[in-house]
């Protein structure tokens, strides 16, 4: 597989993996997704907008540069933006691959950031060097500017372009809570949502602060991803229970949504209206207890995306689907090509080969 390099959200050439509950492979262009679904379906997506969360600046003792990366925060609470988790990194910017970053200064409790118009201190290092508490100085309405003046969106070295904020916003942007784009939600237009209406499809929003895919610390990745604050709206809570009740298909659009739903129906047992923090990582161990299917990005193998795939299918359909991505030359990341994989033993996808628009594409059985 190939990075996608080019940050649109809806290219006409983007593909899309269809992986059915039995196993089956299919493929077509990503546009047509909405074929793949049925009446009565209920789709899902996280409409957090995402906020200029990397910062460049100086670590005042010793007055060497830094960026930080806005990482975590406690709440969804426009108010409460004090405080978040941050990961530092010495010189350079994200021409630099992120695991190929120095280190930043060696930070203690109390040192000074100087970030742009804005001032934070290290409130507390977290035993990586790379991972720190920080709390801005200021108001809610003060950090809010500094944030807007002087920081940009986190990205990547497969990234030749600086990205603008507006590169990283679905079409269902809301609230500023999330550090990293929900970034399934690029196949969503208005036009597909009123598409979805027009099939007697359902469709609801929830709110999850998706957070940071890259430390460029190995040990640390492993811990990703952090604790991450969401809220479920009343009636996103009633669409999904009257969904489960009528036996409809939930379709979580990224992996956000799928952990949110999941842990609010651990916590209660089901979904209902709620503001809590996700705090579980969901892998191959995990029974999936809500959500029928995903449509998700391209991950790799080894990152914590990837293993909330591995919830959905068993590691042999995971192995094949790589190999057809691959042999397909799919686009992974942020703008790359899409997957839409339904839960195992759920086989209630349309088969979706044969289709004259999506020429050249053809179903494949690990």
């Amino acid at each position: 597989m190939i990075f996608a390099t080019n940050p649109i959200q809806r290219p006409a050439d983007a593909k899309l993996l269809v992986v059915d509950g039995s196993g089956v492979i299919t493929h077509r262009l990503r546009r047509h997704w909405l074929d793949c679904l049925r009446p009565g379906d209920l789709v899902i997506a996280n409409d957090a907008a995402t906020i200029p969360a990397s910062l460049s600046g100086r670590h005042l003792r010793t007055g060497l540069p830094i960026e930080i990366r806005l990482a975590a925060r406690r709440s969804l609470s426009p108010t409460d933006v004090e405080c978040f988790s941050a990961v530092a990194f010495g010189p350079g910017d994200f021409h630099t691959p992120t695991e190929r970053r120095p280190p930043p200064p060696a930070m203690d409790a109390g040192d000074v950031l100087e970030l742009g118009p804005l001032r934070a201190t290290v409130t507390r290092t977290l035993g990586y060097p790379r991972l720190v508490d920080i709390r801005f100085d200021g108001t809610p309405d003060a950090i809010w500017a500094g944030l807007a003046r002087h920081g940009r969106p986190i990205q990547y070295s497969y990234l030749a372009m600086p990205l603008a904020l507006w590169d990283v916003w679905t079409v269902v942007a809301g609230p500023p809570v999330a550090f990293e784009p929900p970034s399934a939600g690029f196949v969503l237009d208005w036009q597909t949502v009123l598409e979805m209406r027009r099939r007697s499809i359902q469709f609801a929003t929830i709110t999850h602060a998706a957070g940071i895919s890259s430390t460029g610390d190995e040990t640390l990745d492993a811990r990703l991803p952090f604790d991450e604050p969401y809220r479920i709206p009343r009636s996103t809570a009633r669409f999904v229970e009257q969904a489960r009740r009528e036996s409809r298909r939930i379709i979580a659009i990224g992996t956000t949504v799928v952990r949110a739903l999941e842990h609010c129906a651990s916590v209660y047992g089901r979904v209902v209206a709620a503001e809590g923090t996700a705090t579980q990582r969901i892998t191959e161990a995990t029974t999936l207890g809500v959500v029928d299917a995903i449509l998700s990005g391209v991950h790799e193998p080894g990152t914590s995306h990837y293993r909330l795939l591995q919830a959905f299918a068993d590691r042999t359909v995971l192995e094949q689907a790589g190999r057809t991505m691959e042999s397909l030359g799919y686009r992974t990341h942020e703008f790359g090509d899409s997957v839409l994989m339904e839960r195992r033993a759920v086989s209630t996808l349309k088969r979706c080969a044969e289709d004259p628009r999506d020429r050249g594409f053809a179903s494949a059985r690990p």
